[in-house]
């Protein structure tokens, strides 16, 4: 993907949006694995510190992704030198807030994210950056995503994708839950963004330095990874639910069954019309019509 290029600051200079999933439901039910939430938060903080050691004009946004809210937790651009505290605190208080929040609600499973919230926090911080003046870094989007796709949040995701497309920001993706998201997979496949699901969790750093650490301009360069399939199911817009090949034949069923009845209904009523039309009686060797 080239970016516009009024929109270019430097080849190697990265605006990189860090989406960071914080769903209580999502690693309430990691907890009796080897891969909890704060070593997950440790593998991230490493991936960051390396973002900002490459280029020093590089600028981190973190976005945490919870289950009621959404939030800024960090922005390298105002924070201090004790980044890492300032990381971790905040996204302490959101936990806590996020789990506070969480328990006025009964959830079966693990729950969704706000995924499409966060991509709009994301977009809108980007479209500032946009607004700043014709010279700024790069933007793009990293989705740390582990939770199951919500269904009902199927056409505000598909908006951020589109927007993300028309504004040539390329969307990463790296599922850390044991099962792909059909969101990401459409995210990354629209915007040209890379799409990964790291076979071993307690690796993820070094699947995050070495295919989400590079900037665009070099990407060109490498061999990135390519999804092998991607599930372009969409959601019904009524019940909020992931259309499978049932549903689909069901629709086609109803579909054409009302065609059909339309079809008999139409011949029907051309029966009863032609029933009332005078026919023609041949009389004499001319054709009479009897009134």
């Amino acid at each position: 993907m080239t970016p516009v290029s009024s929109k270019l600051h430097a080849d190697d200079v990265s605006l990189l949006m860090v989406l960071v999933d914080t769903n209580p439901y999502f690693w309430n039910s990691m907890k009796n694995t080897a891969f909890t939430f704060p070593k997950f938060i440790s593998h991230v903080l490493a991936f960051l510190n390396s973002i900002l050691l490459l280029n020093q004009m590089n600028q981190v946004v973190v976005i945490a992704t919870g289950y009621n809210s959404c939030d800024y937790v960090f922005d390298s651009s105002t924070s201090s030198m004790q980044r890492a505290e300032c990381l971790l605190e905040k996204l302490g208080d959101f936990v806590d807030k996020d789990e506070s929040l969480s328990q006025e609600d009964s959830v079966d499973g693990v729950g969704f994210s706000l995924l499409s919230g966060s991509l709009s926090m994301a977009l809108c911080y980007i479209q500032r950056v946009f607004r700043s003046g014709p010279l700024h870094p790069q933007p793009r989007i990293l989705c740390l995503h582990g939770s199951p796709d919500g269904p009902g949040q199927y056409v505000a995701v598909m908006n951020s994708i589109f927007s993300a497309q028309r504004s040539m920001v390329p969307i990463d993706s790296c599922v850390i839950g044991s099962q792909h998201s059909a969101f990401l997979q459409q995210a990354s496949y629209i915007t040209g963004g890379v799409y990964l699901k790291p076979q071993v969790s307690d690796g993820l750093f070094q699947y995050l330095s070495t295919v989400f650490a590079t900037d665009l301009h070099s990407r060109s360069f490498l061999q990135l990874p390519r999804p092998v399939g991607v599930d372009f199911r969409a959601s019904c817009f009524c019940h909020k639910n992931t259309m499978t090949w049932v549903s689909y034949a069901l629709f086609v069923y109803q579909y054409s069954a009302s065609i059909t009845r339309n079809a008999q209904l139409a011949d029907q009523i051309l029966e009863r019309h032609e029933s009332r039309i005078p026919q023609p009686r041949i009389r004499g060797g001319l054709q009479m019509v009897v009134e």
